[in-house]
């Protein structure tokens, strides 16, 4: 019998098999790409989605589906993926929301969406961490509110557009901010968002339980209906007759200016114009009158015509008015925004300040070495100076509280005015070179917030609109179109009482946002202890078991 030949006869060894070729970094990250599509598109949608929510769309109820749509994104999620899906949806979000910018360029745009964006990045991030906690619906609701609290500040003294509250100025939620301000506003629609979320979550997979998504469905409706048993106060004790100028510019956009005199003119021969019809009996004399920012190009101080030219029109109408121009700072370099008491009989008087510059727009940070860079930034010849108090004067019968243009989306800078005694708010603002893009209309919904917030009668002057008259419960009860010459004329009231919102201050903003820091850090906590008593190290915590 023949012997087989094999391999242990032999002595030899069998040879090894090759193993089957592992896949390549770069062919592992495609992968991965491909396999998180499907969700940063998800992600992408919702924030386009969230945007609709805001004017000038005002689908406020996009805004619950924004936050509901981030919470089931980021649920169970790895802290590093939540930080990609949160980023996946503030982009296109903020891209959309800020889309006026495209004025200025739109590298701008695309570059402060950016800059936003991040913050919603670690908001998913933060997500996914606690969404493993009990009550993670409620954490989830307080992050919101801790996101909008670093936006609000940071860099540079923050940007605060985009906030949940200034999508809900007019909607259920909205006597909210009677109580608490803007923050109280965001968490309730966070909540209701968060809320809808965990039902949904409730009727998925096998162990679905129907009840248990009632209650959270009925906690949300809970949220959204909250605010009718707020009161919103808006009773007073006397009023006082305004008359709000919008002269218009002669070219919108970057060049709203024109020809040096041209602004100013247009608001001198309005006002003229006013006082005519008040001698014909046409419209009824007012108390005040109030010019929007920069209704004068020139520095009524260093110019005399633009001093003549202004009191020409103020001695006209003949009562108290509002004006607010350019004045040269206290150096060559620097120039301030400000809002001049002027009397038909003494001229200037008491004057607000501008507190919060615009970066980029009213002054270049870092202005040598950016300079170099973008050569755009040559436009801002001078710098803003910034203001060292608050806008509150006397403004004939009135004491007013002066906000200028995008003053009026930080909090702390409206209720200073409020706490200080003024009875009206009044924003000053130029949009001229955002006409007819949608900035106008966010404004305008943050003042309507504003007047719910304190108690208090909102009047805007706008250099092209949108000038208005807003009740203390957010009415917005005259408004002008824009690149429109107009004249406002209304009986507002003066208002002394406070709300619970002027009392506490920034009490719940801060309690909300430390609230959601300290749900992170409890995540982080959890993670590590399950890591010990599953017998792995526990050296990283909870960031090894979620970051990968």
């Amino acid at each position: 019998m023949a012997i087989p030949v094999t391999q242990e006869r032999s002595g030899t060894a069998p040879e090894p098999q090759d193993p089957a070729p592992k896949p390549g970094r770069g062919a592992r990250a495609l992968a991965k790409v491909r396999a998180g599509l499907p969700r940063t598109s998800l992600a992408a949608l919702a924030g386009l989605l969230l945007a609709l929510a805001f004017p000038p769309y005002d689908l406020w109820p996009l805004s619950l589906l924004g936050v509901a749509a981030l919470s089931l994104l980021t649920r169970g999620r790895t802290f590093r993926q939540g930080a990609w899906t949160g980023f996946a949806l503030g982009f296109p979000f903020f891209l959309m929301l800020l889309s006026w910018l495209r004025v200025v360029g739109w590298d701008a745009t695309v570059g402060l969406s950016v800059v936003e964006a991040l913050f919603l990045a670690l908001l998913g991030g933060a997500l996914a961490l606690t969404s493993r906690l009990p009550g993670w619906p409620l954490w989830a609701a307080a992050l919101w509110v801790t996101q909008e609290w670093a936006r609000d500040r940071l860099p540079l003294g923050g940007f605060p557009w985009g906030r949940l509250a200034f999508a809900n100025t007019a909607t259920p939620y909205t006597p909210l901010a009677a109580l608490g301000g803007a923050p109280l506003v965001t968490f309730a629609v966070a909540l209701s968002g968060t809320l809808l979320a965990w039902a949904a979550l409730r009727l998925r997979g096998p162990g679905r339980t129907p009840r248990t998504a009632a209650l959270g469905g009925l906690g949300a409706v809970a949220a959204l209906l909250a605010g009718y048993l707020v009161p919103v106060p808006t009773a007073a004790d006397d009023t006082v007759k305004v008359a709000i100028v919008q002269g218009n510019v002669p070219n919108p956009g970057m060049d709203f200016l024109g020809r040096p005199m041209m602004v100013l003119n247009n608001h001198a021969s309005a006002t003229e114009r006013l006082a005519a019809d008040i001698q014909a009996g046409k419209r009824p004399r007012p108390d005040v009158v109030i010019w929007p920012e920069n209704s004068s190009d020139l520095d009524p101080f260093s110019d005399p015509l633009a001093r003549q030219r202004i009191d020409e029109a103020v001695q006209a109408v003949g009562v108290p008015t509002l004006v607010g121009t350019l004045v040269d700072g206290p150096d060559a370099q620097h120039v301030q925004n400000e809002g001049i008491v002027w009397d038909p009989v003494t001229g200037p008087g008491a004057s607000y300040t501008k507190q919060h510059p615009v970066p980029f727009g009213e002054y270049v940070p870092f202005r040598a070495q950016l300079m170099k860079v973008i050569t755009r930034l040559q436009r801002v010849a001078r710098d803003f100076y910034p203001g060292d108090h608050n806008g509150v004067m006397q403004l004939g019968p009135a004491k007013i509280g002066d906000v200028i243009c995008f003053e009026v989306a930080y909090d702390e800078i409206v209720r200073d005015t409020v706490d200080s005694g003024a009875r009206v708010l009044v924003v000053q603002t130029n949009n001229a070179t955002y006409a007819r893009t949608g900035q106008p209309e966010q404004q305008l919904a943050m003042s309507r917030l504003r007047a719910v917030e304190h108690g208090r009668a909102v009047l805007i002057a706008a250099t092209s609109g949108i000038s208005a008259v807003i009740a203390p419960d957010g009415t917005v009860e005259q408004r002008t179109a824009e690149l429109t010459p107009a004249e406002l004329s209304a009986t507002v009231p003066l208002r002394d009482g406070t709300t619970v919102a002027d009392r506490v201050g920034a009490l719940p903003e801060w309690t909300l946002a430390v609230g959601g820091l300290l749900a992170c850090g409890a995540a982080v906590l959890v993670g590590r202890r399950r890591k010990v008593e599953a017998g792995t190290p526990a050296a990283g915590g909870a960031l090894d078991r979620v970051v990968p």
